[in-house]
């Protein structure tokens, strides 16, 4: 089960959609209109659903090509189609173990844990549908894959093409999704917090590339689209923000790498193809945007490799997990309480593929 966020098909999908992704949190339908204009702006829908889609059929050949024959359905947690309707459809077809493939690389509570909860209540929902008492199939996840060498290199073909369209000596400036700082805390037990996956990531594209042009690479790590009050602290810088300061301070050119994103959704498409590249025209910065690693050949058979890996260790198999960079493979399993919301904070809500007490 490729495993993702979702996003509006059309303008009228776009407040229902921004309601189901804010749900519990008591924010206003004139806040989410604000929010809804990022959309209307590409004419209501998000482009994360057809580069799902893209995904899906890369997965389905890349298998296929392997003479794995192994079905892929598709769900999402905040629209059409649910996670819930991929597990029933997926029960429908006499599976009884799914393996979930999330569409983001990183651990945290919005990356991982979030996931894991809604693995939980869509299989509560496809039990009361069959009228049964006990989850209907179990769900597994492949682990967290920022570090995974087919991610990785698909990072590094991205910003090495990217880097050969700006000045020589440009800066590249490597993007993620900004989180709570509390979130950032509590995504340390999975084995290294939020940022510190990125920094790895980060630095051993950098290197990679720096070996390809021949020449040493500077680089700096930035956040996107952050939201929530202003009184509440995220990670920082935000990339504008520091678009700025390095204009500020002499630097003519960047590449703007979006290492924390698997395609170019909303948030690229609007936070970094419109605002930031915006604001680097303001300042006078070349700046050049590197794709995202999308269904580049690297990535997609790197997703079947860990599906393969995950398979192998279900089975008990001693199995070489691979990795590049300063930090190991995160667990499959997660470990109790992992990526909760907030560090130390029990939220009580059970989480598949973990072993939490609730799970």
């Amino acid at each position: 089960m490729l495993a993702s966020f979702g996003g509006p098909d059309g303008p009228d999908d776009v407040l229902p959609f921004l309601r189901n992704v804010t749900a519990g949190k008591g924010i206003p339908d004139e806040r989410l209109a604000e929010v809804a204009e990022h959309y209307h702006h590409f004419g209501g829908a998000s482009p994360i659903n057809g580069q799902n889609l893209a995904l899906q059929r890369a997965l389905v050949e890349e298998l296929a090509r392997r003479g794995i024959d192994l079905p892929v359905v598709w769900g999402n947690r905040n629209w059409t189609p649910y996670t819930r309707d991929a597990l029933a459809a997926a029960h429908a077809d006499g599976a009884r173990r799914v393996l979930a493939l999330v569409t983001s690389a990183y651990s945290s509570y919005s990356g991982c844990r979030q996931y894991r909860e809604d693995f939980w209540s869509s299989l509560d929902a496809v039990a009361t549908e069959l009228s049964d008492t006990e989850h209907p199939l179990v769900v597994d996840k492949v682990r967290s894959y920022f570090n995974h060498p087919g991610f990785v290199a698909a990072n590094v073909d991205a910003v090495a093409e990217a880097y050969a369209r700006v000045p020589a000596g440009a800066r590249v400036v490597f993007v993620t999704h900004s989180i709570p700082d509390t979130m950032e805390a509590a995504s340390r037990i999975s084995g290294a917090t939020y940022s510190e996956q990125h920094l790895s990531v980060a630095e051993v594209v950098a290197k990679a590339v720096a070996e390809r042009v021949g020449h040493p690479v500077e680089w700096d790590l930035a956040y996107c689209s952050r939201s929530g009050p202003p009184s509440q602290p995220w990670l920082e810088p935000d990339v504008n923000d520091h678009l700025e300061a390095l204009a500020a301070s002499g630097t003519a050119a960047v590449v703007i790498a979006p290492i924390g994103f698997i395609s170019d959704h909303m948030e690229v498409a609007f936070d970094l193809d419109t605002e930031a590249m915006e604001t680097a025209e303001r300042l006078g910065l070349a700046a050049v945007r590197a794709d995202t690693v999308g269904v580049r050949d690297a990535f997609v058979s790197g997703l079947v490799d860990l599906v393969l890996e995950r398979a192998a260790l279900a089975r008990g198999e001693d199995v070489q997990q691979a990795t590049v960079g300063s930090l190991p493979a995160f667990r499959s399993v997660c470990a109790p309480g992992c990526c909760r919301r907030q560090d130390g904070v029990e939220s009580g809500v059970p989480a598949a593929c973990s072993t939490d007490p609730l799970s």
